[in-house]
């Protein structure tokens, strides 16, 4: 075979090993292996603890290609890491407010916001408390030490109870009884351990403690309508995964893990 054959076939050896090497680079960098298991980042709101811990072993069950990992805390924090950066893929609130927020700022995933459940206020008191009170406006400031209830700025449950307080005249003769916390779960902490008089938190939370007892439930005209959004976030690299997440949490087993724990 001449030389000229040699360089040519050569030559045409090196094209087609080029044009294999690239398809195959192609293929590898497209879509997502169906058989990883993807994380999915979930910001929500304290109260909803129980209630999503048992939802997330149902839900993986179904879904073996998706695992959650949960952030709880106040939804005025989660709201603002969120807007800071903090990688997460869906945010459910227990106020309106700090989902508005988010939306204001082009945060979310237009059009999957969606309120998912509800929930209502309530007075609590230690097991082992003689309080003879049945309602919000029996409140007595001179009665007792310490009444803890949520952060007003940054807990949706503290903000409620204020315009509870307001309402009924009280929230100023209590400034120096208050004791404020960073989350509902560490309201309701607070009561069990016996070092608070009173507290205030949502029905659902009272729900799952055997260590106090509600006292009383706040009239729903006294404070803005508790409704819990959720969303799906824009910068969100598993949007998909993230709404069959969502739509679950608001289909007939979601509603029922909720419902299992106090929500409405």
């Amino acid at each position: 075979m001449s030389r000229l054959r040699i360089g040519i076939l050569m030559a045409v050896l090196v094209v087609l090993l080029a044009g294999c090497s690239n398809h195959q680079k192609g293929t590898e960098g497209s879509g997502t292996d169906p058989t990883e298991k993807v994380e999915l980042h979930i910001s929500a709101a304290a109260s909803l603890t129980d209630a999503l811990d048992d939802f997330k072993k149902t839900f993986e069950k179904e879904h073996e290609n998706i695992e959650l990992t949960f952030m709880y805390g106040g939804s005025g924090k989660l709201a603002t890491s969120i807007d800071n950066g903090a990688p997460a893929d869906v945010f459910l609130s227990a106020s309106k407010k700090d989902m508005d927020t988010l939306e204001d700022k082009g945060l979310l995933d237009a059009g999957t916001r969606t309120d998912f459940t509800k929930n209502a206020l309530v007075l609590i008191a230690n097991e082992d408390s003689d309080s003879a009170v049945t309602s919000f406006d029996e409140i007595n400031p001179s009665a007792f030490d310490h009444f803890v209830i949520g952060e007003p700025d940054s807990v949706p449950a503290g903000r409620y109870t204020k315009e509870v307080l307001e309402h009924l005249k009280l929230w100023g003769p209590l400034q120096d009884k208050l004791v404020l916390a960073s989350d509902v779960r560490q309201v309701l902490t607070q009561v069990e351990l016996g070092n608070a008089d009173y507290g205030v938190v949502y029905s659902s939370d009272a729900f799952i403690s055997d260590k106090v007892k509600v006292l009383a439930e706040s009239d729903s005209s006294w404070h803005e309508p508790i409704v819990y959004p959720g969303a799906v976030l824009k910068d969100s690299e598993h949007t998909e995964e993230a709404q069959v997440f969502f739509d679950a949490l608001q289909g007939e087993q979601g509603q029922e893990a909720l419902a299992k724990y106090g929500f409405k």
